[in-house]
């Protein structure tokens, strides 16, 4: 029995009885059209079941909120109610590494609140998952997915953890993820983690889930959690939320505090929020950014932040007419494949008809240097000979000094340092895969390489360091800036790219500058999530929060088929390892 299964099914069962619902079986005629090509999956064998009298399934924060306040559903009774959703569908996409045994005393002290009239804000008593490298200081575990951890006590809640609870949000419990958010390996299986297992997207189990913040983006599309938080390093908020087609919120690095995160680079981390809606993504937001004393990074935003909050800047489509949006078309859209291409030009024309004028050929300044050809490479300056351009050059030597720093904190371990965790990994081979495949774990192709190329700087910041450092952050955030800025000097309200090109939010991440990544059509082939990024300058948050949601209400409000749509269930009886990483559409 997993870590899951063992520590919330007598909760699960109580729930049943005490909500009278059941899990349905298939019939024999529903196995009958599981053969058919068009099946629609989710109907058949992951119906979202109602919650009492209310309708669960794509349910926004603001829907549950009515109803809570209306009295026609309980914090209490939601919570039971994504315990159910989760039982249902955990053997399949395996999105929650461990249920949080507080969570229904939480939800009770929450509508207790209410009742007396007390109501926190916009979060008060709904569910929420973070992420396994983010810190919470209760019964549940923090090990970034990893054995080496288990058992071992943070000091405290994390910044974000903290903040949430004030808002009066439930922790439902920790999602699963990439093995240490993906710094261990370079290849390696997306979404899997010794401890929690493999992650795999409701849209099409077999393929790659996106990562390394995968369980927070899986759980969230498959209606079995109502928001999450994910970390990002290079991509991992933008790319889980783009392939299972939902919300995905990245700030600007020092707008939300990384204190009691589990790091990978001081330079590059951030943590950032995902939601079926933009609305939803945002009232996250709102609830955890702001200055921490223990993260200094996050006092440079004094001054630049809104006092009404993010969820002040959300509109309509109405606004689109004020909106001039630049295109970077040699940047980045000509590494688009064909599908993603024809489905994201309708979407733009479709954006540019409700008003929005569009200028193309906005390009990212010495694109041609400092953009990969050749798709995602964090390492592409050394590459092509020049170590001191490489972002991967930064972000080994901060891991290495930054894992040590967090692990300093830590109670109950032996683990003090990444020369600990390589040898842990060398000693649990079977499960931790310290060795390439075939002599490690199958997850785990190339072993630990990602680690040993930190372990191999040392944590020394030399010259080439230092360089490197400068150069990917000012190339990056001229090259962003100078995009977004029109030949008269006036600021474009964004710049519009495709998600899946991963250079994209590549470059933002080495910039430290924020992005939003809304749903926009399904790849033919795999049915995956194709989705329309936004990029902007440092602290532009106000502008992807105010054209994210005008773009999304002209979705919702038209028969366009480029929005969210719910996943398909592709491949449900895979459970291949690794995962398949291509996932182009048809043509």
């Amino acid at each position: 029995m997993s870590v899951l299964e063992s520590s919330w099914l007598a909760a699960a069962t109580a729930i049943v009885i005490c909500l009278g619902a059941a899990l349905p079986t298939p019939s024999i005629e529903d196995t009958k059209l599981l053969k058919g090509e068009n099946c629609p999956l989710s109907d058949v064998l992951f119906p979202v079941l109602p919650c009492g009298n209310f309708q669960l399934e794509e349910a926004t924060i603001d829907d549950m909120q009515a109803a809570m306040n209306n009295g026609t559903l309980t914090s209490v009774q939601l919570v039971g109610c994504y315990v159910l959703r989760t039982f249902q569908t955990h053997l399949y996409i395996n999105s929650l590494l461990q249920y949080n045994p507080d969570a229904l005393s939480i939800a009770a002290q929450m509508d207790a609140e209410r009742a007396a009239a007390k109501v926190r804000g916009p979060l008060h008593g709904i569910p929420f998952t973070v992420k396994d490298n983010i810190a919470t200081k209760d019964q549940l575990e923090t090990t970034a997915g990893s054995w080496a951890l288990l058992g071992s006590l943070v000091p405290r809640d994390a910044h974000v953890i903290a903040r949430l609870r004030e808002a009066g949000a439930v922790l439902f419990g920790k999602a699963t993820l990439s093995e240490w958010a993906d710094m261990r390996s370079n290849n390696y299986s997306e979404g899997y983690s010794a401890r929690g297992g493999q992650c795999r997207s409701a849209y099409n189990l077999s393929v790659n889930p996106g990562g390394s913040s995968s369980g927070s983006a899986v759980g969230v599309a498959a209606n079995t959690i109502a928001f999450s938080l994910g970390t990002e390093t290079d991509g991992s908020v933008i790319n889980p939320a783009m392939r299972n087609n939902i919300v995905g919120f990245k700030p600007t690095v020092g707008l939300t505090s990384r204190a009691g995160v589990i790091p990978e680079s001081e330079h590059q981390d951030t943590v950032g929020t995902f939601g079926r809606t933009v609305r939803d993504a945002v009232y996250a937001l709102d609830a955890i950014y702001g200055p921490d004393q223990r993260d200094e990074y996050t006092l440079a935003q004094a001054g630049k932040t809104p006092e009404a909050g993010y969820a002040s800047y959300l509109t309509t489509k109405a606004a689109l007419k004020d909106a001039v949006f630049g295109i970077p078309w040699d940047s980045f859209w000509r590494y688009a494949d064909p599908e993603q291409a024809r489905q994201l030009t309708a979407l733009i024309k479709l954006i540019e008809d409700a008003g929005a004028t569009i200028i193309n050929g906005t390009e990212i300044t010495d694109h041609e240097r400092i953009v990969s050809p050749y798709g995602w490479d964090w390492d592409y300056g050394t590459n092509r000979g020049y170590p001191n351009e490489s972002e991967y050059t930064v972000v080994k030597v901060d891991f290495y000094n930054n894992i040590k720093t967090y692990l300093s904190e830590l109670e109950n371990t032996n683990i003090r340092s990444l020369e600990d965790i390589v040898q842990f990994n060398y000693d649990n081979d079977g499960t931790e895969g310290g060795h390439p495949w075939p002599d490690g774990h199958p997850a785990f192709y190339s072993g630990q390489d990602g680690f040993l190329a930190s372990l191999a700087t040392k944590g020394i910041k030399d010259e080439t360091y230092y360089q490197a450092l400068n150069f990917t952050q000012s190339s990056t955030r001229n090259g962003i800036d100078d995009a977004l800025t029109d030949k008269g000097g006036k600021k474009l309200s964004g710049l519009l790219v495709p998600s899946d090109v991963a250079q994209a939010p590549q470059i933002a991440a080495q910039a430290g500058y924020p992005m939003i990544t809304l749903p926009a059509g399904i790849h033919s082939a795999s049915g995956m999530g194709i989705g329309l990024g936004i990029m902007q300058t440092a602290y532009g948050e106000p502008e992807l929060v105010r054209w994210g949601s005008a773009i999304e209400d002209l979705q919702r409000s038209t028969n366009t088929p480029y929005k969210r749509t719910l996943p398909q269930w592709r491949d449900f009886l895979r459970r291949n390892i690794p995962v398949y990483n291509g996932y182009e559409g048809s043509d």
